[in-house]
Protein backbone atom coordinates (compact mmCIF):
# COMPACT_ATOMS: atom_id res chain seq x y z
CA UNK A 1 0.00 0.00 0.00
CA UNK A 2 1.03 3.72 -0.07
CA UNK A 3 0.16 6.36 1.88
CA UNK A 4 -0.56 9.72 0.83
CA UNK A 5 -1.34 12.93 3.00
CA UNK A 6 -4.01 14.56 -0.17
CA UNK A 7 -7.54 13.43 -1.04
CA UNK A 8 -6.06 12.87 -4.27
CA UNK A 9 -3.13 11.87 -6.16
CA UNK A 10 -3.49 13.10 -9.79
CA UNK A 11 0.26 13.86 -10.92
CA UNK A 12 1.24 13.61 -14.59
CA UNK A 13 2.02 9.84 -15.15
CA UNK A 14 4.42 8.84 -18.24
CA UNK A 15 5.37 11.63 -20.88
CA UNK A 16 2.96 14.64 -21.11
CA UNK A 17 2.30 16.85 -23.68
CA UNK A 18 3.87 20.18 -23.71
CA UNK A 19 2.42 22.63 -22.11
CA UNK A 20 1.27 25.50 -24.53
CA UNK A 21 -0.38 28.81 -23.98
CA UNK A 22 -3.15 27.60 -26.31
CA UNK A 23 -3.47 24.09 -24.32
CA UNK A 24 -5.07 23.08 -21.27
CA UNK A 25 -4.27 25.30 -17.82
CA UNK A 26 -2.58 22.68 -15.82
CA UNK A 27 -5.03 20.00 -14.03
CA UNK A 28 -7.80 22.57 -14.36
CA UNK A 29 -9.84 20.25 -16.80
CA UNK A 30 -10.09 18.64 -13.75
CA UNK A 31 -11.83 21.13 -11.89
CA UNK A 32 -15.48 22.62 -11.48
CA UNK A 33 -15.17 26.02 -10.03
CA UNK A 34 -18.85 26.23 -10.05
CA UNK A 35 -20.07 23.81 -7.31
CA UNK A 36 -17.75 25.32 -5.03
CA UNK A 37 -19.69 26.06 -1.93
CA UNK A 38 -18.06 29.98 -1.86
CA UNK A 39 -19.49 30.39 -5.36
CA UNK A 40 -22.78 32.30 -4.53
CA UNK A 41 -24.00 31.07 -7.67
CA UNK A 42 -23.11 32.36 -11.89
CA UNK A 43 -24.23 35.57 -12.42
CA UNK A 44 -27.46 36.23 -15.23
CA UNK A 45 -25.86 39.09 -15.83
CA UNK A 46 -22.31 39.02 -16.09
CA UNK A 47 -22.18 35.38 -16.47
CA UNK A 48 -19.18 34.08 -13.85
CA UNK A 49 -19.05 32.60 -10.75
CA UNK A 50 -20.03 35.32 -7.90
CA UNK A 51 -17.31 34.68 -4.54
CA UNK A 52 -18.66 34.26 -0.68
CA UNK A 53 -14.45 34.59 0.02
CA UNK A 54 -14.36 37.32 2.77
CA UNK A 55 -17.39 38.70 1.64
CA UNK A 56 -21.22 37.12 2.30
CA UNK A 57 -23.03 39.04 0.46
CA UNK A 58 -20.93 37.56 -2.93
CA UNK A 59 -18.66 39.90 -5.06
CA UNK A 60 -16.98 39.60 -8.31
CA UNK A 61 -13.48 37.85 -7.09
CA UNK A 62 -10.70 37.78 -10.08
CA UNK A 63 -9.02 34.96 -9.45
CA UNK A 64 -12.25 32.43 -8.87
CA UNK A 65 -13.69 33.93 -12.05
CA UNK A 66 -10.28 33.52 -14.26
CA UNK A 67 -10.27 29.78 -13.33
CA UNK A 68 -13.60 29.04 -13.76
CA UNK A 69 -12.94 30.57 -17.18
CA UNK A 70 -9.85 28.29 -17.36
CA UNK A 71 -11.52 25.13 -16.26
CA UNK A 72 -14.10 25.39 -19.06
CA UNK A 73 -11.69 26.29 -21.73
CA UNK A 74 -9.57 23.20 -21.34
CA UNK A 75 -12.60 20.59 -21.01
CA UNK A 76 -13.47 22.41 -23.77
CA UNK A 77 -10.38 21.24 -25.52
CA UNK A 78 -10.22 18.06 -23.65
CA UNK A 79 -13.97 16.48 -23.44
CA UNK A 80 -15.55 15.00 -26.54
CA UNK A 81 -17.95 17.70 -28.46
CA UNK A 82 -21.17 17.90 -26.79
CA UNK A 83 -24.65 16.11 -27.64
CA UNK A 84 -26.79 19.09 -28.69
CA UNK A 85 -30.83 18.90 -29.00
CA UNK A 86 -31.76 21.77 -30.98
CA UNK A 87 -35.59 22.79 -29.70
CA UNK A 88 -36.02 26.06 -32.18
CA UNK A 89 -33.63 27.02 -34.93
CA UNK A 90 -35.85 29.58 -35.93
CA UNK A 91 -35.94 28.16 -39.96
CA UNK A 92 -38.82 26.05 -38.97
CA UNK A 93 -41.94 27.49 -40.20
CA UNK A 94 -43.82 24.58 -38.13
CA UNK A 95 -44.48 25.66 -34.71
CA UNK A 96 -47.24 23.84 -33.15
CA UNK A 97 -44.50 22.16 -30.28
CA UNK A 98 -44.78 25.45 -28.91
CA UNK A 99 -47.82 25.74 -26.65
CA UNK A 100 -50.01 28.44 -26.03
CA UNK A 101 -51.62 29.71 -22.98
CA UNK A 102 -54.69 31.36 -24.21
CA UNK A 103 -55.68 32.92 -27.44
CA UNK A 104 -54.33 36.37 -27.21
CA UNK A 105 -50.61 34.81 -27.47
CA UNK A 106 -48.78 34.27 -30.71
CA UNK A 107 -46.08 33.05 -31.84
CA UNK A 108 -44.51 33.03 -35.47
CA UNK A 109 -41.54 32.73 -37.90
CA UNK A 110 -39.77 35.66 -39.39
CA UNK A 111 -36.29 37.03 -40.79
CA UNK A 112 -34.34 39.13 -38.96
CA UNK A 113 -34.58 42.56 -40.14
CA UNK A 114 -30.55 43.32 -39.54
CA UNK A 115 -29.55 39.90 -40.39
CA UNK A 116 -31.80 37.86 -42.91
CA UNK A 117 -31.40 34.96 -40.42
CA UNK A 118 -34.83 32.83 -39.44
CA UNK A 119 -35.59 34.11 -36.26
CA UNK A 120 -39.07 33.42 -34.19
CA UNK A 121 -41.26 36.38 -32.47
CA UNK A 122 -43.55 35.26 -29.86
CA UNK A 123 -46.24 37.95 -27.51
CA UNK A 124 -48.08 36.82 -24.23
CA UNK A 125 -48.40 38.23 -21.24
CA UNK A 126 -45.18 39.20 -19.09
CA UNK A 127 -47.10 37.73 -15.55
CA UNK A 128 -44.73 35.27 -14.43
CA UNK A 129 -48.11 33.98 -13.19
CA UNK A 130 -48.53 33.18 -17.22
CA UNK A 131 -47.75 30.04 -18.01
CA UNK A 132 -45.71 31.18 -20.88
CA UNK A 133 -45.63 29.66 -24.89
CA UNK A 134 -44.22 26.59 -23.76
CA UNK A 135 -42.18 23.99 -25.48
CA UNK A 136 -41.82 20.19 -23.55
CA UNK A 137 -38.20 19.18 -23.70
CA UNK A 138 -38.34 15.72 -21.31
CA UNK A 139 -34.30 15.66 -20.74
CA UNK A 140 -32.60 14.04 -18.34
CA UNK A 141 -28.88 14.48 -19.93
CA UNK A 142 -28.74 17.27 -22.03
CA UNK A 143 -28.65 20.09 -19.23
CA UNK A 144 -27.38 22.92 -20.63
CA UNK A 145 -29.77 25.63 -22.15
CA UNK A 146 -28.29 27.75 -24.57
CA UNK A 147 -30.65 30.46 -26.54
CA UNK A 148 -30.07 33.96 -28.10
CA UNK A 149 -33.01 36.06 -27.20
CA UNK A 150 -34.31 39.42 -27.36
CA UNK A 151 -36.97 41.20 -25.58
CA UNK A 152 -39.15 43.97 -27.21
CA UNK A 153 -40.66 44.94 -23.27
CA UNK A 154 -40.76 42.85 -20.14
CA UNK A 155 -40.38 39.05 -20.21
CA UNK A 156 -38.59 36.21 -18.77
CA UNK A 157 -37.71 32.73 -19.83
CA UNK A 158 -38.48 29.77 -17.93
CA UNK A 159 -37.44 25.93 -17.33
CA UNK A 160 -39.83 23.77 -15.69
CA UNK A 161 -37.99 21.37 -13.62
CA UNK A 162 -39.17 18.03 -12.20
CA UNK A 163 -37.89 16.30 -9.48
CA UNK A 164 -37.30 12.48 -8.89
CA UNK A 165 -40.20 12.76 -5.57
CA UNK A 166 -42.77 14.52 -8.88
CA UNK A 167 -42.13 17.98 -7.46
CA UNK A 168 -41.72 20.75 -10.17
CA UNK A 169 -39.68 23.59 -9.77
CA UNK A 170 -39.28 26.66 -12.02
CA UNK A 171 -35.85 28.52 -12.70
CA UNK A 172 -36.94 32.43 -14.21
CA UNK A 173 -34.44 34.24 -15.71
CA UNK A 174 -35.97 37.55 -15.77
CA UNK A 175 -35.28 40.92 -16.56
CA UNK A 176 -33.37 42.41 -13.25
CA UNK A 177 -29.97 43.29 -11.22
CA UNK A 178 -31.41 40.88 -8.61
CA UNK A 179 -28.18 38.46 -8.45
CA UNK A 180 -30.76 34.96 -6.89
CA UNK A 181 -33.88 34.83 -4.93
CA UNK A 182 -35.87 31.34 -3.96
CA UNK A 183 -39.77 31.62 -3.36
CA UNK A 184 -41.05 28.31 -2.47
CA UNK A 185 -40.29 26.35 -5.87
CA UNK A 186 -39.78 29.52 -7.96
CA UNK A 187 -36.45 30.15 -8.29
CA UNK A 188 -35.31 33.90 -9.99
CA UNK A 189 -31.60 35.25 -11.64
CA UNK A 190 -31.79 38.33 -12.64
CA UNK A 191 -30.12 38.54 -16.25
CA UNK A 192 -30.07 42.66 -16.43
CA UNK A 193 -32.68 45.30 -15.99
CA UNK A 194 -31.30 47.06 -18.77
CA UNK A 195 -31.41 44.47 -21.26
CA UNK A 196 -34.49 45.09 -23.47
CA UNK A 197 -34.19 45.61 -27.14
CA UNK A 198 -30.52 43.97 -26.49
CA UNK A 199 -29.56 40.10 -28.00
CA UNK A 200 -29.05 37.89 -24.69
CA UNK A 201 -26.64 35.07 -25.99
CA UNK A 202 -28.07 33.15 -22.92
CA UNK A 203 -25.84 30.05 -21.90
CA UNK A 204 -26.73 28.34 -18.33
CA UNK A 205 -25.86 25.28 -16.49
CA UNK A 206 -29.29 24.61 -15.49
CA UNK A 207 -28.40 22.06 -12.64
CA UNK A 208 -25.60 24.14 -11.30
CA UNK A 209 -28.46 27.19 -10.84
CA UNK A 210 -30.85 24.75 -9.28
CA UNK A 211 -28.48 23.18 -6.82
CA UNK A 212 -27.51 26.66 -6.22
CA UNK A 213 -30.90 27.74 -5.18
CA UNK A 214 -31.86 24.92 -3.44
CA UNK A 215 -28.89 25.50 -0.89
CA UNK A 216 -30.94 29.00 -0.21
CA UNK A 217 -33.00 27.01 1.40
CA UNK A 218 -32.50 23.30 1.99
CA UNK A 219 -29.27 21.48 3.12
CA UNK A 220 -26.33 20.87 0.64
CA UNK A 221 -27.21 16.92 1.22
CA UNK A 222 -30.98 17.47 0.25
CA UNK A 223 -30.62 19.58 -1.89
CA UNK A 224 -27.94 17.66 -3.85
CA UNK A 225 -30.06 14.73 -3.64
CA UNK A 226 -33.26 16.46 -4.89
CA UNK A 227 -30.79 17.79 -8.04
CA UNK A 228 -29.58 14.27 -9.30
CA UNK A 229 -32.73 13.23 -10.13
CA UNK A 230 -34.30 16.41 -11.70
CA UNK A 231 -35.02 16.58 -15.19
CA UNK A 232 -35.68 19.82 -17.64
CA UNK A 233 -39.38 19.59 -18.57
CA UNK A 234 -40.42 22.18 -20.70
CA UNK A 235 -38.77 25.51 -21.59
CA UNK A 236 -40.84 28.82 -21.77
CA UNK A 237 -41.18 31.89 -22.52
CA UNK A 238 -42.87 35.34 -21.93
CA UNK A 239 -43.69 38.83 -22.97
CA UNK A 240 -42.90 39.62 -26.27
CA UNK A 241 -39.51 38.71 -28.41
CA UNK A 242 -37.37 37.40 -30.74
CA UNK A 243 -35.11 34.26 -30.41
CA UNK A 244 -33.16 31.63 -32.08
CA UNK A 245 -30.83 28.64 -31.54
CA UNK A 246 -32.76 27.45 -28.62
CA UNK A 247 -30.69 24.10 -27.48
CA UNK A 248 -29.66 21.69 -24.48
CA UNK A 249 -26.58 19.95 -24.42
CA UNK A 250 -24.18 17.94 -22.14
CA UNK A 251 -21.60 20.93 -21.71
CA UNK A 252 -21.03 24.20 -23.48
CA UNK A 253 -17.40 24.99 -22.53
CA UNK A 254 -16.74 27.71 -24.90
CA UNK A 255 -19.53 29.62 -24.34
CA UNK A 256 -18.84 29.45 -20.83
CA UNK A 257 -15.01 30.06 -21.13
CA UNK A 258 -15.97 33.24 -23.32
CA UNK A 259 -18.49 34.79 -20.71
CA UNK A 260 -15.31 34.75 -18.52
CA UNK A 261 -12.82 36.32 -21.53
CA UNK A 262 -15.79 38.72 -21.92
CA UNK A 263 -16.09 40.06 -18.09
CA UNK A 264 -12.32 40.69 -18.14
CA UNK A 265 -12.31 42.90 -21.22
CA UNK A 266 -15.54 44.84 -20.01
CA UNK A 267 -14.34 45.09 -16.59
CA UNK A 268 -10.57 45.80 -16.83
CA UNK A 269 -9.87 49.51 -15.14
CA UNK A 270 -7.72 52.33 -16.50
CA UNK A 271 -4.71 50.95 -14.57
CA UNK A 272 -4.88 47.42 -16.90
CA UNK A 273 -6.36 45.95 -13.62
CA UNK A 274 -9.58 44.15 -12.11
CA UNK A 275 -9.37 45.28 -8.38
CA UNK A 276 -10.44 43.02 -5.63
CA UNK A 277 -14.26 45.02 -3.85
CA UNK A 278 -13.39 43.22 -0.20
CA UNK A 279 -11.21 43.41 2.88
CA UNK A 280 -8.96 40.94 2.78
CA UNK A 281 -7.33 40.20 6.24
CA UNK A 282 -4.56 38.14 5.87
CA UNK A 283 -3.55 38.24 9.44
CA UNK A 284 -5.83 40.40 11.22
CA UNK A 285 -4.14 44.08 12.42
CA UNK A 286 -0.59 42.59 10.58
CA UNK A 287 -1.47 42.15 7.02
CA UNK A 288 -4.83 43.59 6.04
CA UNK A 289 -5.93 44.98 2.78
CA UNK A 290 -8.48 47.63 2.25
CA UNK A 291 -11.20 47.14 -0.84
CA UNK A 292 -9.45 47.94 -4.00
CA UNK A 293 -6.48 45.99 -4.02
CA UNK A 294 -4.97 44.00 -6.91
CA UNK A 295 -3.61 40.73 -6.74
CA UNK A 296 -0.87 39.16 -8.98
CA UNK A 297 -2.61 36.10 -9.06
CA UNK A 298 -5.71 37.22 -10.55
CA UNK A 299 -3.69 39.38 -13.18
CA UNK A 300 -1.91 36.45 -13.94
CA UNK A 301 -4.72 33.92 -14.40
CA UNK A 302 -6.49 36.58 -16.36
CA UNK A 303 -3.90 37.00 -18.68
CA UNK A 304 -3.78 33.60 -19.40
CA UNK A 305 -7.45 32.95 -20.01
CA UNK A 306 -7.30 36.31 -22.11
CA UNK A 307 -4.47 34.63 -24.56
CA UNK A 308 -6.59 31.21 -25.01
CA UNK A 309 -9.48 33.53 -25.37
CA UNK A 310 -7.69 35.35 -28.20
CA UNK A 311 -6.27 32.12 -29.74
CA UNK A 312 -9.81 30.40 -29.62
CA UNK A 313 -11.53 33.60 -30.89
CA UNK A 314 -8.71 35.54 -33.33
CA UNK A 315 -10.01 38.52 -31.69
CA UNK A 316 -7.63 41.00 -30.63
CA UNK A 317 -9.69 42.71 -27.94
CA UNK A 318 -8.37 39.57 -25.64
CA UNK A 319 -4.95 39.73 -26.62
CA UNK A 320 -4.99 43.87 -25.99
CA UNK A 321 -6.65 43.70 -22.70
CA UNK A 322 -4.06 40.99 -21.54
CA UNK A 323 -1.53 43.47 -22.82
CA UNK A 324 -2.59 45.84 -20.70
CA UNK A 325 -2.66 44.36 -17.70
CA UNK A 326 1.01 44.19 -17.38
CA UNK A 327 1.22 47.46 -15.79
CA UNK A 328 -0.24 46.50 -12.34
CA UNK A 329 3.40 44.34 -11.98
CA UNK A 330 5.42 47.33 -12.28
CA UNK A 331 3.53 49.61 -9.66
CA UNK A 332 5.36 48.63 -6.16
CA UNK A 333 2.53 47.20 -3.57
CA UNK A 334 3.07 50.22 -1.15
CA UNK A 335 1.78 52.39 -4.17
CA UNK A 336 -1.64 50.30 -4.99
CA UNK A 337 0.52 47.63 -7.30
CA UNK A 338 1.48 44.12 -6.59
CA UNK A 339 5.52 44.87 -6.55
CA UNK A 340 7.62 43.89 -3.69
CA UNK A 341 11.03 43.48 -3.19
CA UNK A 342 12.77 40.95 -1.39
CA UNK A 343 16.47 42.56 0.53
CA UNK A 344 15.63 45.17 -2.19
CA UNK A 345 17.25 42.92 -4.82
CA UNK A 346 14.70 40.38 -6.30
CA UNK A 347 11.29 41.59 -7.84
CA UNK A 348 7.94 39.64 -6.68
CA UNK A 349 5.23 39.67 -7.89
CA UNK A 350 2.08 39.44 -4.65
CA UNK A 351 -1.03 37.93 -4.56
CA UNK A 352 -1.94 39.88 -1.67
CA UNK A 353 -0.07 42.77 -1.66
CA UNK A 354 0.39 43.69 1.89
CA UNK A 355 2.28 45.42 4.24
CA UNK A 356 4.91 43.86 5.00
CA UNK A 357 4.94 41.85 1.96
CA UNK A 358 3.78 38.05 2.69
CA UNK A 359 5.34 36.31 -0.48
CA UNK A 360 2.62 33.81 -1.14
CA UNK A 361 4.09 31.04 -3.37
CA UNK A 362 1.42 29.39 -5.48
CA UNK A 363 0.15 33.10 -6.68
CA UNK A 364 3.63 34.29 -7.49
CA UNK A 365 3.86 31.37 -9.65
CA UNK A 366 0.37 31.75 -11.38
CA UNK A 367 1.64 35.16 -12.30
CA UNK A 368 5.03 34.38 -13.81
CA UNK A 369 2.77 31.34 -16.20
CA UNK A 370 0.77 34.10 -16.89
CA UNK A 371 3.36 36.45 -17.97
CA UNK A 372 4.74 33.32 -19.75
CA UNK A 373 1.55 32.83 -21.95
CA UNK A 374 1.22 36.01 -23.17
CA UNK A 375 5.26 36.54 -23.82
CA UNK A 376 5.05 33.35 -26.04
CA UNK A 377 1.66 34.57 -27.67
CA UNK A 378 1.95 38.25 -28.23
CA UNK A 379 3.75 40.53 -30.55
CA UNK A 380 6.51 43.29 -29.75
CA UNK A 381 6.13 45.30 -27.48
CA UNK A 382 3.96 43.82 -25.50
CA UNK A 383 5.89 40.71 -25.39
CA UNK A 384 9.54 42.09 -24.79
CA UNK A 385 7.62 43.83 -21.86
CA UNK A 386 6.09 40.19 -20.96
CA UNK A 387 9.48 38.42 -21.02
CA UNK A 388 11.31 40.91 -18.78
CA UNK A 389 8.46 41.00 -16.03
CA UNK A 390 8.48 36.87 -16.89
CA UNK A 391 12.95 36.62 -16.61
CA UNK A 392 12.99 39.13 -13.81
CA UNK A 393 10.19 36.58 -12.25
CA UNK A 394 12.35 33.51 -12.76
CA UNK A 395 15.58 34.85 -11.11
CA UNK A 396 13.90 35.68 -8.08
CA UNK A 397 12.14 32.25 -8.10
CA UNK A 398 15.35 29.90 -8.39
CA UNK A 399 16.87 32.03 -5.52
CA UNK A 400 13.98 32.03 -3.11
CA UNK A 401 12.07 29.03 -4.05
CA UNK A 402 14.11 26.67 -1.09
CA UNK A 403 13.02 28.93 1.49
CA UNK A 404 9.28 27.67 1.58
CA UNK A 405 10.90 24.14 2.10
CA UNK A 406 10.58 23.19 5.68
CA UNK A 407 11.84 19.41 5.19
CA UNK A 408 8.85 18.13 5.68
CA UNK A 409 6.34 19.76 3.54
CA UNK A 410 6.57 23.75 2.12
CA UNK A 411 5.38 26.99 3.44
CA UNK A 412 2.65 28.83 2.29
CA UNK A 413 4.25 32.23 2.39
CA UNK A 414 7.29 34.06 4.62
CA UNK A 415 5.04 36.02 6.84
CA UNK A 416 7.58 34.11 9.57
CA UNK A 417 10.43 35.80 7.74
CA UNK A 418 8.79 39.18 6.98
CA UNK A 419 6.28 39.59 9.92
CA UNK A 420 8.55 37.38 12.91
CA UNK A 421 5.57 35.20 13.01
CA UNK A 422 5.27 31.36 13.26
CA UNK A 423 5.77 29.73 9.85
CA UNK A 424 2.15 29.16 8.08
CA UNK A 425 2.82 25.68 6.42
CA UNK A 426 0.84 24.92 3.43
CA UNK A 427 -1.62 22.28 3.98
CA UNK A 428 -1.33 19.03 1.86
CA UNK A 429 -3.83 20.29 -1.03
CA UNK A 430 -1.95 23.77 -0.82
CA UNK A 431 1.60 21.31 -1.00
CA UNK A 432 0.11 19.80 -3.95
CA UNK A 433 -0.55 22.54 -6.25
CA UNK A 434 2.80 23.34 -5.44
CA UNK A 435 3.77 20.33 -7.15
CA UNK A 436 1.65 20.70 -9.93
CA UNK A 437 3.45 23.97 -10.48
CA UNK A 438 6.36 22.43 -10.49
CA UNK A 439 5.89 20.05 -12.90
CA UNK A 440 5.00 23.13 -15.64
CA UNK A 441 8.18 25.07 -14.37
CA UNK A 442 10.63 21.76 -15.15
CA UNK A 443 8.82 21.87 -19.07
CA UNK A 444 9.46 25.67 -18.99
CA UNK A 445 12.79 26.37 -17.66
CA UNK A 446 15.87 23.05 -17.17
CA UNK A 447 17.42 24.96 -14.51
CA UNK A 448 17.95 21.73 -11.78
CA UNK A 449 16.38 23.21 -9.18
CA UNK A 450 12.83 22.38 -10.47
CA UNK A 451 12.98 18.69 -11.01
CA UNK A 452 15.50 18.23 -8.16
CA UNK A 453 12.76 20.19 -5.70
CA UNK A 454 9.32 18.48 -7.22
CA UNK A 455 11.19 15.07 -6.23
CA UNK A 456 11.73 15.93 -2.54
CA UNK A 457 8.35 17.78 -2.28
CA UNK A 458 6.48 14.58 -3.50
CA UNK A 459 8.24 12.94 -1.15
CA UNK A 460 7.02 14.88 1.10
CA UNK A 461 3.84 13.11 0.29
CA UNK A 462 4.77 10.04 1.28
CA UNK A 463 5.75 10.56 4.74
CA UNK A 464 9.51 11.30 3.63
CA UNK A 465 11.52 13.72 5.33
CA UNK A 466 14.63 15.78 4.75
CA UNK A 467 17.49 13.85 6.93
CA UNK A 468 18.80 15.97 10.11
CA UNK A 469 22.72 16.50 11.14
Amino acid sequence: FSFHHSYQDDFPTGPQPRYSPSGVFMSFDLYSVEDRNRVKCVSGIEGVPISTQWERKGHYYPIQIAQYGLSHYSKHLSQPRSKVKILEDGEQTELSDWLLPDRKSEIRSRMDDNTDNGVVEFKTATNLKNPGITKSANEKILLTLSMDIMFINNGSVTVLLQTGDGNLFRIHYILSDNIIKLEGKDLYYGIGSNMKRKWIHLTRQVMVDFQKGLTLQYSKNRSMKMKSAARIAAICVRGHGIMDNVSLSFHAHKDLFLDAANYFVRHQDSKGGWPVKVTRKLIPEVMELEPGWYSAMGQGQAISLLVRAYVASKNNTYLEAAGKALDIFDIPSSKGGVLAKFLNSFDWYEEYPTTPSSFVLNGFIYSLIGLYDLKQMATSPVSEKAAELYNNGMRTLKAMLPMFDSGTGTFYDLRHITAGLAPNRARWDYHKVHIKQLYLLVQLDSDPLFKDTLQRWKGYMKGNIAPHN
